[in-house]
């Protein structure tokens, strides 16, 4: 059955949910976007399984189509590969009145997509996440944006995309431990917001649950967004574990990816809470079993003072302050602002933290 989710940003567009429509996907846009040159973006894994299938669809409906293959990973979310594509948009003759179509994960997305807001001033795209998290995440409400060496997503820009198409049966394809990524994200939603995603994860109901849990969190973003499209003040509660996490993946040089990180920023910030006194006794222990649960970490071997020092340019910063957000109870959660040069302090009050 295919469902959809209407996201209000200042351009509305539809997120698509279902089985198999993958075959589909040039039908969809065409009801958004009159036939044109599309050209799809995807890794050198993602091009293997699902490019073909796109391409094919695209064609049926009457656009012409060219590709570009870049290599998988979060290294490739850089200002390089960035240009690279910039160059083979303007060497194929793509213009304003055109098409992106962002075929793959996190990484593909975000970059096809901040090449969509920059090239030419800006010109139309579509979102096609093939994992788990970029389903949930990534794909929905217009952060685009690649890493520089100073941090993660530091160069980018909100733009919307014109429609989103999640076809569920590409997540059979992930690793588990890809899959995990994508779980850490959608626990987090259940610990933000809503109580029900957070038991199917501690029931071990995921994959029965699958695109009900995918329709849900896309609603629970949406609702966010819409409220605070640029990432102002309520949006940052979707930040949930993302300070520390985003220091993790940075420390690591990214060979922590960003689902685990934030597990493990889960776990420190609903310690820190506890601590604080902010959050029910046994908040932070119920997010350890269901992170075990799912294969998730709920450790990490860096300490407070590197973990703390990497978060100083995290984009939550506010000139000498930096907003966490703190569980407060599953499902529900605070926005706790503290001077940045305590994280080290606060890091440390987690069992998850080295030393």
């Amino acid at each position: 059955m295919m469902e959809s989710v209407t996201v209000g940003a200042s351009k509305k567009y539809e997120v698509i949910i279902g089985s198999g429509i993958l075959r589909d996907c040039g039908e969809l846009i065409s009801r958004v976007k009159a036939p044109c040159l599309a050209c799809i973006v995807t890794d050198d894994i993602v091009d293997g399984l699902y490019a073909d299938t796109v391409e094919e669809s695209l064609r049926s409906a009457g656009f012409s189509v060219v590709k570009h293959v870049f290599p998988n990973g979060e290294q490739s979310k850089c200002l390089e590969c960035y240009g690279r594509l910039l160059d083979v948009l303007s060497a194929e003759g793509v213009t304003r009145t055109d098409l992106i179509v962002a075929l793959g994960g996190g990484v593909c997305g975000d970059m096809a997509g901040f090449a969509a807001a920059t090239y030419l001033r800006g010109m139309d795209y579509v979102q096609i996440p093939t994992t788990f998290l970029a389903a949930i995440d990534s794909s929905v409400g217009g952060k685009t944006a690649i890493d520089i060496s100073a941090g993660k997503n530091l160069v980018g820009a909100f733009h919307q995309p014109i429609e989103v198409i999640c076809d569920t049966d590409t997540l059979s394809t992930l690793r588990p431990e890809t899959f995990a990524d994508g779980a850490a994200e959608a626990i987090k939603y259940g610990v933000l917001s809503d109580p029900e995603i957070f038991d199917i994860f501690s029931e071990g109901r995921i994959r029965e649950e699958l695109q009900h849990v995918i329709k849900r969190s896309v609603e629970i973003k949406s609702e966010y967004v819409e409220k605070d499209e640029f990432d102002t003040g309520l949006r940052m509660y979707l930040n949930l574990g993302h300070t520390p996490g985003h220091a993790m993946e940075k420390l690591s040089h990214f060979s922590v990816t960003h689902g685990h990180a934030v597990a493990t920023g889960m776990v420190m910030v609903a310690d820190i809470s506890e601590k604080l006194g902010f959050c029910e006794a046994g908040t932070a222990e119920r997010i350890r079993q269901v992170l075990l649960k799912n294969q998730l970490p709920i450790s990490t071997s860096f300490g407070a003072a590197e973990l703390g020092e990497a978060a100083l340019t995290d984009k939550k910063r506010r000139g000498a302050s930096i907003r966490l957000i703190l569980p407060v109870r599953i499902g529900e959660c605070m926005l706790y602002e503290t001077d940045a040069e305590k994280l080290p302090e606060l890091f440390a009050m987690s069992e998850a933290v080295e030393g």
